[in-house]
């Protein structure tokens, strides 16, 4: 039978106990991950004594409660000991028939008797950093073969968050609004300042034109943004800085790309040859979210 549990309510001994040793294991469904990004805004559905678990996250929309991802977190899902697509489909109805559901990504390893969108993410995984280098995209290997004049007058350096901020503002791209933003900063400085955020820059001339933005566990180095210098995306500072940082982990850990749905930067991260890898989720419009909240106020669901 599952549960829904409120986040007062979850005992996170026993819940992280069961991430840990879930086949389903995904860095982004920890503790850790979830409080910063999400703060306490998520609740747990359980299976059993935790021997499944389900995090839900939420914001507020006109006053209703809503499913949706927080910035950052691209996939939750079901963990547990082993797959098995019948308990999923059971999770699955439960937060549809339960939940105002705008937005919710399963697993990759998630398995379900229906068919939903699926998405794609692009992974690297742990093997010798010349194995990996040997297997980019000729292309991809030309552009770390910088301009001897290039070469001599940049350098790639950490940057702390007060340092880049300014950048990410006038260089990223996807966001839909200013305030959509600001979330996205606030999102960054926090976890930064748990230590769990990096972010590498490439300087060229004491300015910097390439911008990574890098979370990193015991398990995986994440690249959570890409921000670059328009007039200078040709000189390949991006690459040079992904292909660093997956030299610096790829012995030990996953190098994640976390997917795109840009075609551009899609084609850009396939050119360092990383295994596509999809994952499902639920989307609603507007329009359907409403027309749910009444059928689930007709079935005396709470909502608010």
């Amino acid at each position: 039978m599952i549960k829904h549990l409120r986040y007062h309510e979850i005992d996170f001994v026993k819940y992280t106990r069961c991430l840990d040793t879930s086949e389903q294991f995904k860095y982004s469904a920890s503790k850790t991950f979830l409080e910063l990004a999400a703060a306490k805004k998520w609740d747990l559905l359980v299976y059993g004594d935790y021997d499944a678990v389900m995090p839900v996250p939420y914001s507020k929309k006109y006053g209703l409660k809503v499913v949706h991802h927080p910035k950052l977190c691209q996939q939750l899902g079901v963990f547990s000991l082993k797959d098995d697509s019948k308990l999923n489909d059971e999770f699955l109805h439960f937060l549809r028939t339960n939940f105002l559901v705008w937005y919710y990504a399963f697993n990759e390893r998630n398995k379900f008797s229906s068919v939903l969108e699926k998405r794609t993410n692009f992974i690297i995984y742990p093997d010798s950093y010349e194995n990996v280098r040997q297997k980019y995209s000729p292309k991809r290997k030309r552009k770390l073969r910088l301009d001897e004049s290039v070469k001599a007058d940049s350098e790639l350096k950490n940057i702390n968050f007060d340092e880049v901020s300014g950048f990410i503002q006038k260089n990223m791209i996807g966001h839909q609004n200013n305030k959509d933003l600001k979330v996205f900063l606030d999102t960054f400085k926090r976890f930064y300042d748990a230590g769990l955020l990096r972010f590498s820059a490439f300087i060229l001339r004491n300015e910097i034109i390439n911008l990574l933005a890098l979370y990193e566990d015991s398990s995986a180095t994440v690249l959570l943004g890409t921000f670059n210098k328009p007039e200078t995306v040709k000189l390949a500072g991006s690459s040079v800085l992904i292909d660093k940082a997956i030299e610096n982990c790829i012995e030990h850990k996953i190098f994640d790309f976390e997917g795109s749905d840009l075609p551009n930067i899609k084609e850009f991260f396939q050119g360092f040859r990383p295994v596509e890898r999809t994952y499902q989720c639920i989307r609603n419009s507007k329009k359907d979210v409403i027309k749910n909240a009444f059928n689930l106020l007709l079935k005396g669901k709470s909502i608010f």
